[in-house]
């Protein structure tokens, strides 16, 4: 499908209008615009625009996520914290959360904040990032809808699980291992089955252990849980599928058991009797203070030195270029700061049926005739 791009000065206000048009308090909308086109500054766009009504205003008009946020701060300690997101924007949890552990760790050197009955709070990289800003190294992870089967398993037990790593240096983008446990996620089938494109042979099987490439058939299979995402390595243990599995099994222990909160089925959005209920996910942040070992130019200094020499190593033939994380994302965001956001033709019409709905009249898209 043809991409159109949208200015960011437009698309920033427009998004957070929306969701302010959805009950959202104007602070807090301007918080969850920003997570979400982060993702697409970045060239994440299975979490970006692709996800406004789907995820989020869907949600919010059926009853299942609250437009305002009322986190109630339940344990508060010197370096740690655990918090209730009372089922409200997970962009707001995560982001007062990870700025609650900033806040610990520029104070005792460590921060830990683990959040309870939440809601999809966006790219994991958005809060590292927050850390990173501040001169602390961030981390950050989250569990999810089940889609993913342990090794040796069909049935999708466990979510994808993103965890993500947020380190400073001295470079113009910081190191940053934003990534799914699982080889694919739903997002990105999303957006696939958004394109009339194909889901990868070897990343999703069905309820037999048979392979599915079709990604609106696997969509529906889902949530029926009649497929099942492989785990980073893959099906198996030929490829080390075990070590997605046990990072996968990480973030759902670290999502849910410190908080006593939902796990695995219990976040499938569907109650005893079949209807949508909340997922009430968990989320954790950690800010960790470089300064509280070194000096934060020298420990930049260091990251920079050791990236740079990655990117340097010998090459493989037919390769001119090593990345390392972040990088990519740096360069898509140089790519389009000047152009905009690029939005396929399924998303410019959701965007224009959610602008008329709202009578946000003020609003016309380029992609407009």
């Amino acid at each position: 499908m043809p991409y159109a791009p949208i200015p960011w000065d437009l698309v920033e206000k427009f998004v957070a209008d929306v969701f302010c048009g959805y009950g959202v308090p104007r602070e807090d909308s301007l918080i969850c615009a920003d997570v979400l086109l982060e993702a697409d500054r970045r060239g994440i766009e299975s979490h970006g625009l692709n996800r406004l009504k789907p995820i989020y205003l869907d949600r919010i008009k059926a009853g299942i996520q609250k437009p305002e946020t009322n986190l109630e701060i339940l344990k508060d300690g010197p370096t740690t914290a655990l918090v209730d997101g009372h089922d409200g924007m997970g962009q707001v949890v995560g982001t007062k959360s990870m700025q609650m552990a900033i806040d610990k760790a520029k104070k005792y050197g460590l921060g830990m904040v683990a959040a309870t009955n939440s809601t999809h709070y966006g790219i994991a990289g958005y809060y590292g990032s927050m850390a990173t800003r501040s001169g602390c190294v961030g981390i950050s992870g989250t569990n999810a809808r089940p889609s993913v089967s342990p090794t040796f398993g069909i049935d999708n037990m466990l979510g994808t699980n993103a965890l993500a790593f947020g380190i400073p240096t001295d470079e113009p983008f910081d190191f940053m291992l934003d990534c799914a446990t699982s080889i694919v996620q739903r997002g990105t089938i999303e957006a696939l089955a958004r394109n009339g494109l194909p889901t990868p042979v070897g990343t999703v099987i069905d309820s037999n252990g048979a392979p599915m490439t079709n990604s609106e058939e696997i969509l529906t299979a889902l949530l029926s849980g009649n497929a099942s995402l492989a785990p980073l390595g893959g099906f198996g243990d030929e490829l080390a599928g075990y070590k997605g599995f046990g990072y996968a099994t990480v973030v759902e222990i670290l999502s849910a058991a410190l908080q006593n909160g939902n796990f695995m089925k219990q976040l499938n959005g569907i109650d005893s009797d079949g209807k949508k209920c909340p997922h009430r996910l968990g989320h954790f942040f950690i800010a960790i203070n470089v300064e509280s070992f070194i000096s934060l130019d020298s420990f930049k200094k260091t990251a920079g030195e050791i990236l740079r020499a990655i990117r340097n190593s010998k090459k493989a033939p037919g390769r001119d270029r090593i990345y390392t994380a972040g990088e990519k994302e740096y360069l898509v965001w140089l790519d389009r700061k000047e152009i905009g956001v690029p939005v396929n033709e399924s998303v410019q019409k959701e965007l224009i049926t959610v602008r008329d709905e709202l009578g946000l009249i003020q609003y016309r898209f380029p992609f407009e005739k």
